[in-house]
Parts: C-alpha cells; sequence; structure tokens
C-alpha cells in the first residue's frame, strides 16, 4: 500500500526555475568575450536556456490559466470564495491503521478508519450508494477541479451504469470508483457467506464495468463485523474507510466532540436529489465546500494517500 507518487506540478515547476537559474549562472561565470564584455554564450547552451525558459513560462501560464477559470467555476456554482488547491501528495503514503475502538478481534484485516494521517490541511470528499445521477454534478465538479471518491451500490447503478463510467473520466485524474456492496444490506446480520457475496458480488461488477477491481470498501450504515472485514480482505479489498462528518445542502454532521474538520478527515455525503433531501447535489456541493474552505481547508483526492 505504499506507493511512490508522481511529481506534482510544483515540483516540476520548481525543477524548471532551477535549471533556468542554474543555465544563467553558468553562462555568466565564464570568461569575458574578445571586446572585454560579457562572453558570449555557446550556441547549444543558448539553445538549453531558451528551453528552460520556455517551459518554465509555459508551465506557469498554465498555472495561471487553471486558476483564473477556478475563480471563474467558482462565480458560476455559487461558491463564496475558489476551493483551495491542495498541496503536493507525499512520495510515500502514510501508514493506515484501524481507528480505536473500531477493532474487531482478527488479525490482518483491512484497517477501518476516519481520517488519514497527515499534518496537511487537507479533507477528502466520498460520496455514496449512486441513487441520483445529476450531470450537473460532474460538470461542477470538473470546472472546479474538486476530487472526490465514489462508492457505489449496484442495485441503485445498475439502471445507469454509463453515468458512472462517465463520472470515472469526468476529471483529468480520473474520478475513482468503489465498493459500497450489491444491495446495500445490515451486514452484521448477514452470515459470513452472505456477506462476502455482497461484497465479492460488488467487486465482481465494478471490475466488469468500469475495468478495474477497487481497493477499498465502505459498508452500509458504517456497520461491520470480523466477518465483515474478512469477507472483505478475501475480495481483495485493501481498506475501509469511513467518515468523520457528513455533508447535506442545508447543514453538516459531524462524528467528533468539537464538531469541526480535522487534517485528513474524510467528509461523507450521498448521492441525492430534491425527493429525497432539502436541495440538489450542487446545493450539497456548495455548502460543503464553503464549510471546507472556510476552514482553510482543500480537498485532496483519497486514493494519494490511501
Amino acid at each position: 500500500m505504499v506507493i511512490g507518487a508522481p511529481p506534482s506540478r510544483r515540483t516540476l515547476g520548481a525543477a524548471l526555475l532551477a535549471a533556468a537559474l542554474a543555465s544563467t549562472a553558468t553562462a555568466c561565470s565564464g570568461a569575458a568575450g574578445p571586446d572585454g564584455g560579457a562572453p558570449a554564450p555557446a550556441a547549444g547552451r543558448q539553445a538549453q536556456d531558451q528551453g528552460a525558459s520556455g517551459a518554465l513560462n509555459a508551465y506557469l501560464d498554465r498555472v495561471r490559466k487553471e486558476r483564473a477559470a477556478r475563480v471563474l467555476a467558482a462565480r458560476k456554482w455559487g461558491l463564496a470564495r475558489p476551493p483551495l488547491e491542495a498541496p503536493a501528495p507525499p512520495a510515500v503514503k502514510p501508514k493506515i491503521t484501524t481507528r480505536k475502538g473500531f477493532e474487531t478481534h482478527g488479525k490482518g484485516l483491512p484497517p477501518v478508519f476516519t481520517t488519514v494521517p497527515t499534518k496537511q490541511k487537507i479533507v477528502f470528499l466520498t460520496i455514496d450508494d449512486g441513487a441520483e445521477k445529476d450531470p450537473d454534478l460532474l460538470r461542477m465538479m470538473n470546472e472546479l477541479r474538486i476530487p472526490y471518491s465514489a462508492f457505489l451500490s449496484d442495485y441503485v447503478v445498475k439502471d445507469d451504469y454509463g453515468y458512472f463510467a462517465r463520472m470515472q473520466k469526468s476529471q483529468k485524474s480520473g474520478v475513482s470508483l468503489h465498493n459500497h456492496t450489491l444491495n446495500h444490506r445490515y451486514l452484521p446480520g448477514l452470515s459470513y457467506e452472505q456477506q462476502k457475496r455482497e461484497i465479492c458480488g460488488m467487486q465482481d461488477v465494478i471490475e466488469k464495468r468500469f475495468g478495474k477491481r477497487p481497493p477499498l470498501f465502505r459498508p452500509p450504515y458504517g456497520n461491520y463485523n470480523e466477518d465483515t472485514l474478512r469477507a472483505a480482505k478475501s475480495c481483495g479489498v485493501k481498506a475501509v474507510p469511513l467518515w468523520a462528518s457528513e455533508a447535506f445542502p442545508d447543514h453538516m454532521e459531524w462524528r467528533e466532540w468539537d464538531r469541526d474538520l480535522h487534517p485528513g478527515d474524510i467528509v461523507l455525503t450521498h448521492f441525492r436529489g430534491k425527493e429525497d433531501w432539502k436541495g440538489t447535489m450542487p446545493d450539497m456541493i456548495r455548502r460543503v465546500m464553503n464549510v471546507i474552505t472556510s476552514k482553510g481547508y482543500a480537498v485532496a483526492k483519497l486514493e494519494d494517500y490511501v
């Protein structure tokens, strides 16, 4: 579960800047030219300098354009402020362990957690089940460049797998689709074999429909027992993220006593519309992002850390 992360755009920019400065310093340190002035750089060095400078300028121009687009998108979708940009993910993913009080007696089982260990002011946005299939959600999240992860249940997604295929490809970095069981049943009330069918069956569906067997699983209602974790492990599940807070269009609900966000917190919400709650999916995103941004947090991609 410890995987090297690719270099970020910030890292690339810093490397290009360093290359540009280094090449400039090298050129300035040569001997004087025939007329006693600055030395004439060799043709190869001059081309190298221009290449580094051009690459840096192109990178900075792209960053400026992306930030300007995010500002415009925030206005379009009614956010109080543009979302903050997440820092580069760590080169090595943090070690995830089961949260205290969430343990079972089993050993070597997937960890159950509500917060990723990090000191960065980031949180992770996750959306459960798949009942509401609002095309505005895909447009909003793409235009605002907000990463998120979906935990799907087959009984509500099977009428439109295409929506989630479009979701998966709706962002440049991709949207990861994970397991929330076939039928969203209360797992501790089922036998081990029944739980295994619910979890492994959804692994099979996601692999068949979306091309990848997901490493993450969230039990319905957040309820599980040791059989749940043993079954999940047998299906290839590596970790079981729960949540520290939950977002609705008109309010937030909190697990922690201080009713606040913390570095690495996982935020839960659901695929729902006006038939089920007081607003649309964009209404919910607007509220939760206003809360997250006002508290100085950025949304990062869960799969970069787990």
